[in-house]
């Protein structure tokens, strides 16, 4: 068994850090976390909680993901993607925080035991069309939450859960529209968008919030005088005075019917966040020419994610768009992430309560381009072109994100392209009767002659080519039914053969006890070694016997025509 291993990548850089390194860390650190402000507070809200815990989740999360983690420029911290389940947790009322508090310490745990198991690679197997599907799931549910703060919508009632009934409530109220928050919306989303063409290193979501809270204060402020109806929402209105302070450390109990419960969610949110982490990984790897530690990532995300919650944070994980905002500014070790870590909590503790006037269509417009970046469109219409088992399995996922939930669709998405997977495995098994004679040129198992191989009287010849797995060991036994004649000796070929299952290892008994009592032997060629292992270990070889198992078939032939003659 291989040894666990802890290894942070924090601690190799650090053997050769000088001061040029840590002047580029830093650097790329104060821009991050500026860049990363109004994400966590978007994220905070979106989810559900508070902006404050937006907040200290990039703190605490960040600066663990970066001291504890396997890749030299990840940035942690939470994303979009978790803002379904969160709020989902969240706004059950028999889960509500402390729910979420020991779903997120449940992934975490579960992290941690991924990486020291060193499983990493593991999520790497996870398809292409069910990350996709439901990444762009959650991208158009991230969207639909928003609608009613970017178009100002007066809706006294609690929004539903489920996507088509926000719908359905939203279009009933679409005419109470407020134009004024609609206009800061759409402003938000336009100065997102056209800022990095102007200002390459100024991130649009700072630039739009600190714009438009300006606008909205000095709005508010004028208008109970000159437009008493006018009134922008801000933070403060839902949230009331934003208070910069830590809280204290909260350790929840935690009973085995919370872990039962919550179970389900808490896979969702460590399946979720190592696919999203390591992804991120990988695509810095591809930037910066590096080669991140899989398993200690996932120790680091673990190690964040278990901790984070004590001090009332939410799930965390890599964010793509931080960790390349990171390296496209010079950071190229973990200390970057340190230092944006601490840069978002001096802004945490000294200039947290000027978030309250910030206005909530403002952070709609960042969540709404959050949620197009996220949405990949290009990606899923590309994918709609591939075989129609994978689009399949993009669209199930996709509508089962947007309609159901996430959790829902994970399990359901993996369920078909294991299905799927099968399907095609099986179609790649071919087996075939050889009549009559083999050609030596057409083979790579038998010693070399000039003319053709005869079949003996009497014998059959069989060739499976491919895994011997339960989707297909029934159609083999299908196959040996469908003979009327049976012959006195059948020699199965199996070169091509590179694992069996305990399926097939049960149909080759039933087919080996079945001839026995109808007078047929069983002969085997070209066993490879490990299915041979395989087919000792279960007791097939003594139900068989060891010299009806041939290393090729000119051996297996000569016995085979030895038997039938015996036979006869």
């Amino acid at each position: 068994m291989t040894a666990i291993r802890f290894a942070p990548r924090l601690l190799r850089e650090l053997r050769h850090y000088d001061r040029r390194k840590f002047s580029a860390d830093l650097m790329a650190g104060l821009i991050v976390g500026i860049v990363a402000l109004p994400l966590a507070i978007a994220f905070g809200i979106a989810s559900g909680v508070s902006p404050s815990q937006g907040i200290l989740t990039a703190v605490v999360g960040g600066f663990l993901v970066s001291a504890l983690g396997g890749s030299r420029v990840q940035i942690g911290g939470p994303t979009g993607a978790f803002i379904v389940i969160i709020y989902g947790v969240v706004s059950n009322p028999a889960l509500g925080l402390p729910g979420l508090m020991i779903a997120t310490m449940l992934a975490g745990a579960f992290l941690i035991l991924l990486g020291a198991l060193r499983l990493g690679a593991i999520i790497k197997f996870i398809p292409y069309p069910i990350v996709v599907g439901f990444t762009s799931g959650i991208a158009v549910t991230i969207f639909t939450t928003q609608i009613k703060d970017l178009f100002g919508l007066n809706i006294a009632e609690a929004l539903p859960g489920d996507f088509i009934s926000k719908w359905i409530v939203y279009v009933r109220h679409f005419s109470s529209i407020d134009f004024p928050t609609t206009a800061v919306g759409l402003a938000s989303i336009l100065l997102i968008v056209l800022t990095p063409k102007v200002f390459k290193r100024i991130p649009g979501s700072l630039v739009a919030i600190i714009v438009m809270t300006v606008a909205g204060y000095f709005v508010n402020r004028a208008a109970p005088g000159h437009f008493p109806s006018l009134h922008l929402a801000t933070i403060g209105d839902s949230f009331g005075e934003i208070k910069a302070e830590i809280p204290a450390l909260r350790v929840p109990q935690i009973s085995w019917e919370d872990i039962k419960s919550l179970f389900p969610t808490a896979m969702v949110i460590a399946v979720l966040g190592a696919i999203e982490s390591l992804l991120s990984a990988t695509v810095a790897d591809g930037v910066c020419g590096d080669h991140h530690d899989s398993n200690q990532e996932l120790i680091g995300q673990g190690v964040a994610n278990l901790c984070t919650p004590l001090f009332g944070g939410i799930p965390c994980t890599g964010a793509i768009a931080r960790t390349m905002t990171n390296i496209n500014n010079g950071g190229r070790t973990p200390v970057a992430g340190l230092v944006h870590a601490i840069v978002l909590l001096l802004i945490f503790l000294v200039l947290m309560p000027l978030a309250a006037y910030i206005p909530m269509a403002c952070l709609a417009g960042v969540l709404v381009v959050v949620a197009y970046n996220m949405s990949g469109w290009r990606t899923f219409l590309q994918l709609m072109k591939n075989p129609k088992s994978d689009v399949s399995v993009l669209l199930i996922t996709f509508v089962l994100t947007v309609v159901f939930d996430l959790t829902v669709a994970i399990e359901v998405g993996l369920v078909i392209a294991c299905l799927l997977f099968m399907r095609r495995m099986a179609e790649t098994t071919q087996i075939s009767v050889v009549a009559d004679e083999i050609d030596p040129n057409e083979d790579t198992d038998i010693e070399l002659h000039e003319e053709h191989l005869v079949i003996p009287c009497n014998v059959e010849v069989y060739e499976i080519n491919g895994p011997f797995f339960f989707g297909i060991a029934n159609r083999f036994e299908e196959l040996m039914n469908t003979f009327d004649e049976r012959p006195r000796v059948r020699v199965l070929r199996m070169r091509r053969v590179p694992f069996v299952d305990s399926t097939g290892i049960h149909n080759l008994q039933n087919l080996c006890e079945m001839s026995q009592r109808q007078g047929t032997a069983i002969v085997l060629s070209g066993v490879c070694e490990n299915v041979y292992a395989v087919l000792e270990h279960a007791g097939f070889c003594k139900l068989l016997g060891k010299e009806n198992i041939c290393p090729n078939i000119n051996v297996a032939l000569e016995r085979a025509g030895k038997l039938a003659e015996r036979i006869g």
